[in-house]
């Protein structure tokens, strides 16, 4: 297979960005696309060429195919990298791109398509004793029955949509008298998220941690691990602080995930870089959860522990080339943790905040990483994911890490809308977290929006005082010049002009 000389990056933002960066590092052009929202977008200034492809909805720019394999065509693009979300994980997307002869820099339509299905994973993987969650290995529809196998599996009960995830088409039941109508909600809830209302049943595992293991698998059938990030702080089933490694794993228990991570992926012949997710329960029993046939958005601290470039290691394999690492070669040093910056409110149940970033002023030192997509004076759309940036700290362990994150919060200028940065830093102080004895509870067993009044109070009480401060040299300054011209003037008389 011949190395890629061109890449369109279908996505936006901030992993666009990204994308490219690692792009031009191995000198391969490259092509971004944008809507009419995006057409000052960092990622359009930045790519060699740039075409628009449509009106802001993703649904008539980001997600159109045929658009995109039509610019493809136009500029004699070699490959196309999907980022994550859009159409990252859409086998037919996966699947036409290749027939139309060009690469996708991910796995085959084949691996999407049976991981993308909770059940056709749960059966992938069962082959090779990778451990699962009790329940049902298959969809179900009749609720009677449900019911009966709800009652054989124990209760609390997790019904889940086959299709999708970000926490859609899933609902927990602790009472066996709530089971038909929250079932009947589940399967409503699916259908018209994902247009399938498939369910299955899982045993409920309380207080659980969602650790994740990130993969790297050739086309030659090479497949290693990268180690786990920590991923248990989250809102609404969607990740918010994430960090590598874990501070509960052992390296038993670290190594036999691994492999069974590892095993998730040689199920499926799976190739390229992809993260295998798992609940971990308060005994430290893990088990599989989904795979993500994508980069993950928390992938940078994988690169900050192991100095691993994946965006890199995806074209390489693209291109046909074998791992340019094996597994004895990775080691773990030091420890970063990032926070995901949103344009939410979290004294507001975190709805998403939209505006013009009036000021935007990144933080930077030693171990700091910002990954985003924006620069001061530009609006925040409606239009996508409200995530502004990824921050990212790296230390020599995790104390210093979790220091020097409260450190960049605390430079990060964002004014113009509400972000996640208070939220992110009451966390970091917490002892639960501080401790590592946190699950993914945290918000509903700690956090109040109240929390925050505090942090908000000191900030302004602060503002005001340097205000004061500022106006009194200033006037200072002034009565001094006023004396030195012979033209005292009363300061209570001039307070009252």
């Amino acid at each position: 297979m011949p190395d890629i000389k061109k890449i369109l990056v279908a996505n936006r933002g901030e992993i666009a960005l990204r994308v490219m960066r690692s792009a031009r590092e191995l000198g391969i052009k490259t092509v971004a696309i944008y809507s009419e929202a995006d057409r000052n977008a960092l990622h359009v200034r930045y790519a060699d060429e740039a075409v628009c492809v449509g009106p802001p909805a993703s649904s008539e720019s980001y997600l159109r195919i045929d658009k995109i394999i039509e610019t493809c065509k136009k500029l004699k693009v070699d490959a196309i990298h999907p980022g994550y979300g859009f159409l990252s994980e859409n086998a037919d997307f996966a699947r036409q791109v290749e027939k139309e002869g060009i690469i996708f820099i991910g796995p085959s339509a084949e691996s999407i398509e049976i991981m993308g299905d909770k059940l056709s994973a749960k059966a992938a993987v069962l082959k090779r004793d990778v451990p699962l969650v009790p329940g049902l290995d298959k969809a179900i529809t009749d609720i009677k029955l449900a019911k009966e196998k709800a009652d054989e599996i124990g209760y609390p009960i997790l019904i889940k949509a086959s299709a999708g995830g970000g926490g859609k088409g899933m609902r927990i039941v602790e009472d066996p008298a709530d089971f038909e109508s929250q079932m009947d909600r589940a399967v409503s809830e699916a259908k018209n998220a994902f247009g399938n209302g498939a369910v299955f049943l899982e045993k409920f595992v309380t207080s659980p941690r969602h650790i994740e293991i990130q993969v790297l698998g050739d086309q030659k059938g090479n497949v290693i691990h990268l180690f786990e990030r920590e991923c248990s702080i989250q809102r609404r089933h969607q990740k918010v602080i994430e960090e590598a490694p874990s501070s509960v794993l052992t390296p038993e228990i670290r190594e036999q995930m691994g492999q069974a991570a590892i095993d998730v992926a040689k199920s499926c012949n799976y190739y390229g870089a992809g993260t295998v997710e798992f609940i971990v329960d308060n005994k430290l029993n893990f088990y599989f959860l989904e795979m993500n046939t994508r980069l993950q958005v928390e992938h940078p601290v994988t690169e900050q522990i192991t100095g691993v470039d994946l965006v890199k290691e995806q074209i390489r394999i693209a291109e046909g080339k074998a791992l340019s690492i094996k597994q004895e070669d990775l080691t773990i040093k030091g420890h970063a943790v990032e926070v995901r910056v949103y344009a939410e409110d979290p004294q507001n149940n975190f709805l998403p905040d939209i505006g013009n970033l009036k000021v935007y002023k990144r933080p930077q030192g030693t171990g700091v990483r910002v990954d985003d997509g924006f620069e001061q004076g530009m609006d925040i759309p409606i239009h996508y994911d409200p995530m502004i940036a990824k921050l990212i700290t790296y230390a020599d362990n995790r104390e210093e890490a979790i220091n020097r994150m409260i450190r960049a919060i605390d430079e990060y200028e964002i004014v113009g809308i509400q972000t996640t940065l208070s939220f992110c830093k009451y966390v970091l102080k917490h002892e639960a977290f501080t401790s590592g004895d946190f699950d993914t509870k945290f918000i509903e067993k700690y956090f109040q929006p109240s929390d925050l009044d505090e942090k908000v109070s000191d900030v302004e009480t602060e503002i005001a005082a340097a205000l004061a401060v500022k106006l009194w040299s200033e006037r200072q300054k002034k009565q001094t010049a006023q004396e030195a011209n012979g033209k005292k003037v009363s300061l209570w008389k001039k307070n009252r002009l």
